[in-house]
């Protein structure tokens, strides 16, 4: 499944058009553009789904496993869902509706959940994984023209393909880069040290980067369309990213913490004793998806002030990083080594994105390094007091590692608590002007 899904993003990444970021961007009425960008999607996505059909035996070659040559070809299928899915659902994010928004994305997810599991325990297999794919992208198919009136054509406009275009470029340019940064790591270690390095490398990552993948996926979804309406006042601008920064960073610190020192438990009780090779590299990436969860929250601000190009030129040189060290750390340390290389790669290019999202909200380098000095410090500390207890008393087993989870989650509020009192971090009045904003949709208030 790995292998196809690989194979499925590696065509989607390239043809990758920069259309809904595009639409999102811009300030006047998009209905104009709406059919012309839907066509051109619809397109790709009968392009990408040919293209599966007829490589999936040469990936399957390539990856020597042969059984992922009929699953690639059947999530073909999967793109094709996605290219018919109606495209008014984008005014859900651009017009700050995220109540519907949820309720679209929640279907599909919740379709995949049911029939997967479904599938699994009658066919006890990966195919169950492939129908549970299928079935949520149909979901959400399904669901964008029930839950928006609008009913896409196709459309002959050219011109508004190449406006659109004039932006999504820098889009597509960016998707690429970080395709081969991420997916070119899978792709090396695959092919040179085996599927089954592949496989605890693909998990390692997915558990350690959590900070990045699921909380800033979820923030960057709120925060690129209403800094979009905020792009042409700055100070209102530099408000919101700085508090959206400090939540970030409230939220990703601890978790990060918690996945890094509690890694070896949680493998052993939960995946078992033959994952636990994974668990260094799980670790050594943590600090990889810690770092990405703050850049990710520069890459809605390029996007919003229509300088998508700034993230294309700070993912080249992360590419080149990756580029020139990842073979020889690979062959020498194996999986561990391909995740340093991610570790240096991710640090680099988060300066630069750091620095100029400073320039573009003019901050200052002073406070923003005040805004995740604490969560920082917190991290450390919880860190430092579940080591002590781990060491100092005999916790095992699944109800251990429930009271070192709980033990570490009660230090970190109480920190959050002194930091409150005593160091004005208002903390909890941001998430309260958080959820209010977002629930009213309002940008200029609060947060967003």
């Amino acid at each position: 499944m790995g292998i196809a899904l690989l194979t499925m993003s590696t065509l989607e990444t390239f043809s990758q058009t920069g259309f809904q970021q595009a639409l999102i961007q811009k300030k006047e009425d998009i209905k104009s553009y709406l059919n012309s960008a839907w066509t051109v999607l619809i397109l790709r996505g009968f392009i990408i789904f040919i293209i599966l059909y007829f490589i999936a035996a040469y990936a399957a070659i390539f990856f020597k496993a042969p059984e992922a040559k009929s699953i690639i070809r059947v999530i073909g299928f999967a793109i094709l869902f996605r290219a018919f899915t109606n495209i008014g659902v984008i005014y859900f994010q651009k017009e700050l509706e995220f109540n519907k928004q949820f309720i679209f994305q929640f279907s599909g997810t919740l379709a995949d959940f049911i029939v997967a599991i479904s599938a699994v325990l009658i066919l006890r297999n990966v195919w169950a994984l492939v129908l549970g794919l299928l079935a949520g992208n149909m979901v959400r198919c399904f669901m964008s023209y029930f839950i928006h009136p609008y009913r896409p054509h196709l459309s002959k406009d050219l011109g508004k393909v190449k406006e659109l275009f004039g932006f999504g470029k820098w889009i597509m340019g960016s998707s690429i880069l970080v395709f081969l940064i991420t997916q070119g790591n899978d792709i090396f270690v695959g092919k040179l040290l085996g599927i089954t390095a592949l496989g605890f490398y693909q998990l390692a990552y997915r558990i350690s980067n959590m900070p990045a993948t699921e909380i800033t996926h979820v923030i960057s979804q709120v925060t690129f369309p209403a800094y979009s309406k905020l792009q042409d006042n700055i100070p209102k601008l530099r408000e919101a990213y700085l508090k959206v920064l400090q939540v970030t960073a409230f939220l990703s610190f601890p978790i990060a913490g918690l996945i890094f020192i509690l890694a070896p438990d949680f493998t052993k009780i939960f995946l078992g004793e033959k994952w636990m090779p994974m668990v260094p590299t799980m670790q050594v990436l943590v600090f990889a998806g810690l770092v990405r969860s703050i850049a990710a929250t520069t890459g809605s601000i390029f996007h919003a002030v229509g300088k998508p190009k700034i993230e294309t030129r700070w993912q080249m040189i992360r590419l080149f990083a990756i580029a020139t060290l990842i073979y020889p750390c690979i062959i020498k340390w194996g999986i561990l080594g391909a995740s340093i290389v991610v570790f240096l790669s991710i640090f680099i290019s988060n300066v630069g994105f750091c620095f100029e999202a400073i320039k573009i909200t003019r901050c200052g380098i002073k406070y923003f390094g005040k805004t995740i000095a604490l969560p920082l410090i917190n991290g450390i500390i919880m860190v430092i007091f579940i080591f002590i207890l781990k060491t100092s008393i005999n916790i095992s087993g699944f109800f251990g590692f429930l009271l070192l989870l709980g033990t570490g989650i009660l230090i970190s509020l109480s920190i959050t608590y002194l930091f409150e009192r005593y160091l004005n971090y208002r903390m909890q009045l941001l998430i309260k002007e958080s959820l209010n904003s977002i629930g009213e949709s309002e940008p200029e208030r609060g947060v967003l």
